[in-house]
């Protein structure tokens, strides 16, 4: 299945999942009176808000490049990730506020029995759901899936600590309904700044991991032609990684032949990074080291073959 199905699937998924948890949730929440719950039931309100927004963005993103967006649109899927953090940092918040004010005055639960009987179908809803969103992203290292997973991640801990929650003040303390909702609060919290910060990052063209700056290294030098790589320039919008890098060729080696080496080497990247944008340009080794001391600009490393491990 392509990149394309997957992560539409996921994210229809993901609204229908949050809806039918936030009527539930609702019921239930209305004869209990717990805070615990009041906190999973406005995060699967903020489920399906941030998930209807992925929704549309992940479609506009996934459109192919036009005249106006030569790059293509998947810059939207970073925008989507940005507008869940917020969502999910408003939720902490509000949610933080009322378990404060839960401790100062507790109340006991009613039904209690409910409340972990619907606590428990949350769970493993949840479960399923992270556990497909986690195919999904490694299938396709989609980010605003990823988004949208680590979100739901943190449904996965906020349902569990309202069942702890539900459970010890079915045993009478009442205090635990409030700390256990403070505690999530704070956790969603973190989980909301962490999305955000890789959204912006995204956004803000970061370089490709490491690991496959060092496997396209690899790659480029597995050719005996290619006498070493600089000028590595990567970023990734959506679906699409792009990648530039400058090849350091033989000074008498004929254009035809260089032309024809770099193909083998865009070849080559592409069958590993499928769906990437590849540009690749040839230099002369002799005059690679001349220019790079003459630049300026910002430094870009520079590899010699000899400094890669070839596996």
């Amino acid at each position: 299945m392509n990149y394309d199905k997957l992560v539409r699937r996921a994210t229809h998924f993901a609204v229908i999942s949050a809806s039918i948890l936030l009527f539930t949730k609702m019921i239930v929440w209305w004869l209990t009176g717990s805070i615990s719950l009041l906190a999973s039931l406005l995060d699967s309100g903020v489920d399906i808000l941030a998930s209807v927004i992925n929704l549309f963005l992940v479609r506009y993103a996934l459109q192919p490049a036009d005249r106006n967006h030569t790059f293509g649109h998947g810059k939207a899927e970073s925008l989507s990730a940005l507008a869940q953090s917020g969502f999910v940092m408003s939720f902490a918040i509000i949610l933080a506020f009322n378990s404060v004010k839960s401790l100062f005055n507790p109340k006991a639960i009613n039904f209690p029995l409910l409340g972990i009987l619907i606590s428990v179908i949350s769970l493993i809803f949840t479960v399923g759901l992270v556990v497909y969103q986690h195919h999904v992203v490694k299938k396709t290292g989609s980010q605003a899936i990823k988004a949208d997973m680590l979100h739901y991640q943190s449904d996965v801990m906020l349902n569990i600590a309202v069942l702890l929650s539900l459970l010890i003040s079915w045993l009478g303390f009442i205090y635990a309904d409030g700390i256990f909702a403070l505690v999530i609060s704070l956790y969603i919290l973190g989980s909301a700044i962490h999305i955000g910060i890789n959204a912006i990052q995204s956004l803000l063209d970061r370089a490709l991991p490491d690991e496959e700056i060092r496997q396209i290294l690899q790659i480029a030098c597995e050719f005996p032609q290619v006498k070493g790589v600089h000028d590595i320039r990567t970023r990734q919008s959506g679906k699409t990684k792009f990648i530039q890098i400058h090849l350091e060729l033989a000074d008498d080696m004929p254009l035809i032949q260089a032309h024809s080496i770099a193909d083998k080497v865009e070849k080559a990247l592409q069958q590993v990074f499928v769906d990437a944008d590849i540009i690749i340009h040839q230099d002369p080794v002799s005059v690679v080291e001349h220019e790079i001391m003459e630049k300026n600009e910002i430094e870009t490393p520079q590899f010699n073959r000899d400094e890669i491990k070839i596996e």
